[in-house]
């Protein structure tokens, strides 16, 4: 069974950073994707940053761009969250899900949504 747990949310102040962590199990092949998603109360969930695990291909929403590193640790089966540069608008909801890597960037760009996920974890960036 296809499982994702999130951690490392918590609060930081902007210009801050924090590491979000995803623990997967239960794949039956390297061709799949982690992809981490938002949501902001009162807006859509929308797509931050994916990566396949197969070849390590990194993908970012233009407003993570330069500020958030996505990477794996295969030893470990844990994908990460690297987030720098934090803003208020960064607050949300962060979730990590899974699904079939050829369609990581769809992910990234709001166009498919994965068919695992986890349980989420809070961010909040305030001073």
């Amino acid at each position: 069974q296809v499982q994702l747990v999130e951690s490392g949310g918590g609060l930081a102040q902007p210009g801050g950073s924090l590491r979000l962590s995803c623990a997967t199990s239960g794949f039956t092949s390297d061709y799949y994707a982690i992809g981490w998603f938002r949501q902001a109360p009162g807006k859509e969930r929308e797509g931050v940053s994916c990566i396949r695990n197969f070849g390590g291909t990194t993908y970012y929403a233009d407003s993570v761009k330069g500020r958030f590193t996505i990477s794996r640790d295969n030893a470990k089966n844990t994908v990460y969250l690297q987030m720098n540069s934090l803003k208020s608008e960064d607050t949300a909801v962060y979730y990590c899900a899974a699904g079939p890597s050829h369609y990581c960037s769809d992910y990234v760009s709001n166009r498919r949504e994965p068919n695992y996920w986890g349980q989420g974890t809070q961010v909040t960036v305030s001073s």
